[in-house]
């Protein structure tokens, strides 16, 4: 026996200590990134003002109560909820009206009749076209503020326990997914022996359970999730009913439905294509199945992309397919790198030709990611003061961080692929596939020994005589074997099986470039950990360009009023005889809310000009709001007025006036000014 020790990998004492200290450490940093980001969900749409405004004292009781918000929503009958001083409802309780226009989004709610001044609360809930749940409150006053009995939960609708465990179930089916779709793409492309490979099989199925089982938590806890938030609720049959009346619930059912013929695609891969033998047939069904299971996984990712961030905002119809590539491609990588870790530590036969592939694979993907991640940022994001002054914004840095480490791993895994050979694994008698059934490739040559190679050689040589003497056993044993009953057969048959497959895991610990890779592609898997954790938290941020343009909104719609009434001054001239003249106008008080509009004519001579038709629109182009038309009544020779003419939100309006001197003399002017 050589007198330099050989080589044997890290010590088998320490290996289970290190490896359960790595694994509770990311379990505990992906569950605090979860818990940290379980408050209330935030969410594509968010509130952009109201009339009256939060904390507004308003002279008279208004007649109802209007929001607006800045994407599409969904509601309910108690949506939208008035609360007088003593805590009854002051609004009429029925469904809110739909009063939006253009790409205004607004709903209001009517209010009873002879409302007593002091303050009243009014608290809002809805459904974000992405799926999110939003909620909010706000006061406003009639006559004078007063004390109020109202007390709100301080739990936002999407928080609490339900919230966690939703935000726990929406991160395993991410998980499920990329372990489903990167496993049986890794069985496929790169090592297709490892078909019959039951570590393999695990994989790919635990990654099925897994997203079957996060699908139906999930459905069970949307009712709740946007709504009341108690457990008990997830078995309330028409909540249950009403869920699957949503966007959210017809994809989540989609899902589980897509995951019925996935199931039958694992017992095929598993099952058929694990035992079929004639390579022909073998190439045949490998790309029926590549096709079937490419259909289904692109479904499956469709049910994220049609239902949460890529089916509203900018440009959908694109972000949608794009969301797709976006999530199989990471699948393909990260699911990858999962079977590549599991069949470099429990399969002993994996051979470098099928490492070679997924380093192709693993390339591809990252091209992909990489053009759909600069997309999908720009969509979101928008601007450099949304990547740095968002949440969402500064997740996706913190993503983008976590790649670049990935990518600087999987650099160090490349060095050892490089390296790795088949030596170890060919003297056992476990070449891989790959280059035996491919057409055009020949196996790989052994690579002489080296110096590097000598301790793996220095080991194999120290354990022959141990296996040497367990094989004259065994040999031993055979020979009375035919006197012993079949049950003692079997048994010395399963004790020869693990004593060949633990050489063999010998013989593959001892090689150092083996060891190597697999060192660094765990590296790899734990940086994936959290890195999915941070992109199933990116899922739930309401997106940088909505919350800038949201925060943008309410800041014009609770602006502080500008002083005095609004007066304009317009020169006309239809064309025709007697066609000129100036149209004055005022607006008073010129605030947000309602408004007395009067509006003189005077002629060319100066003196009050009466006209047989008069209109007024007002429209806040930089939000997309009007024209709001304004039919003044005739109150005096060249004198008009309307009252109640409602402003939405402060901003620079254009004032539109259509003024007809005759049956075919008529001329339309504008003006901009400030109003709120």
């Amino acid at each position: 026996m050589s007198a330099t020790a050989p080589y044997a990998g890290p010590s088998p004492i320490r290996r289970p200590v290190a490896a359960a200290a790595l694994l509770a450490a990311l379990l505990s940093l992906v569950f605090g990134l979860l818990l940290a980001g379980a408050g209330p969900a935030s969410a594509h749409a968010a509130l952009t003002g109201s009339d009256p405004q939060d904390g507004a004292v308003v002279d008279t009781a208004p007649k109802e109560v209007t929001l607006s918000f800045s994407e599409a929503i969904a509601v309910g009958d108690d949506s939208i909820r008035v609360l007088d001083p003593s805590g009854k409802r002051a609004d009429t309780e029925a469904e809110p009206r739909d009063l939006s226009e253009g790409s205004t989004v607004r709903y209001g709610v009517a209010l009873h009749s002879g409302l007593p001044d002091g303050t009243y609360t009014v608290a809002w809930q809805a459904i974000s076209a992405d799926s999110h749940p939003i909620s909010g409150a706000f006061t406003f006053s009639i006559g004078a503020p007063s004390e109020t009995a109202v007390a709100l939960s301080s739990q936002d609708v999407g928080g609490g326990p339900v919230g966690v465990v939703y935000d726990i179930a929406r991160y395993a089916a991410y998980g499920g997914f990329v372990l489903l779709v990167g496993g049986s793409a890794f069985v496929l492309v790169c090592w297709r022996r490892g078909a019959s490979a039951l570590p393999m099989q695990r994989l790919v199925v635990r990654g099925w359970l897994t997203l079957t089982a996060a699908t139906l938590v999930m459905l069970l806890l949307r009712n709740p999730y946007t709504g009341s938030g108690k457990f008990a609720d997830a078995f309330d049959l028409a909540g249950l009913q009403s869920v699957l009346d949503t966007k959210p619930g017809a994809a989540l059912v989609s899902r589980l439905l897509l995951l019925g013929a996935a199931a039958l695609f694992i017992a095929v891969l598993f099952g058929t294509y694990a035992r079929r033998e004639d390579e022909r047939e073998k190439k045949d069904l490998t790309f029926g199945l590549a096709v079937g299971g490419g259909v289904v996984a692109a479904g499956i990712a469709a049910t994220w992309a049609m239902s949460e961030h890529a089916s509203t905002g900018i440009q959908a119809s694109i972000a949608m397919p794009v969301d797709v590539l976006h999530l199989l491609a990471v699948a393909a990588w990260l699911g990858g790198l999962a079977s590549l870790l599991v069949a470099l530590y429990r399969t002993p036969d994996i051979g470098s030709a099928a490492v070679r592939r997924f380093s192709a694979v693993a390339f591809g993907s990252v091209v992909v990611l990489a053009a759909t991640g600069i997309y999908q940022s720009w969509r979101q994001v928008g601007s450099w003061s949304a990547l740095t002054g968002t949440r969402y914004g500064q997740l996706l840095i913190l993503k983008v961080a976590l790649i670049a480490v990935l990518l600087a791993v999987a650099w160090f895994s490349r060095r050892w692929t490089g390296r790795l050979t088949d030596t170890a694994v060919a003297s056992s008698g476990a070449e891989e596939e790959g280059a035996a059934t491919e057409p055009g490739n020949a196996a790989p040559a052994p690579a002489p020994a080296t110096s590097a190679e000598a301790p793996s050689a220095a080991f194999q040589a120290s354990e022959a005589s141990g296996a040497s003497e367990a094989s004259e056993a065994s040999e031993a044993s055979e020979a009375s074997d035919e006197d012993i009953d079949p049950e003692r057969a079997a048994q010395l048959a399963r004790q020869r099986a693990v004593l060949t497959a633990t050489e063999k895991k010998r013989v593959r610990d001892a090689d150092p470039e083996r060891s190597g890779l697999r060192r660094s592609v765990l590296a790899e898997a734990a940086v994936a950990v959290v890195l999915l954790a941070v992109t199933t938290m990116l899922t739930s941020t309401e997106p940088g360009r909505t919350e800038e343009e949201a925060a943008a909104g309410a800041t014009t719609a609770t602006a502080p009023a500008a002083g005095g009434p609004v007066n304009l001054s317009m020169p006309f001239d239809t064309g025709g005889e007697n066609g000129k003249g100036t149209v004055r106008i005022d607006i008073d008080p010129g605030r947000t809310g309602s408004n007395d509009l009067h509006v003189w004519i005077d002629g060319s001579d100066g003196e009050p000009m009466d006209v047989p038709e008069l209109k007024v629109a007002l429209t806040l182009e930089s939000k997309d709001i009007g024209p709001l038309p304004v039919v003044p009544d005739r109150l005096a020779e060249g004198h008009w007025t309307a009252s109640g003419v409602q402003i939405p939100m402060a901003g620079d309006w254009k004032v539109d006036v259509t003024v007809r001197t005759s049956d075919i003399d008529q001329v339309t002017i504008d003006k901009n000014a400030k109003i709120g």
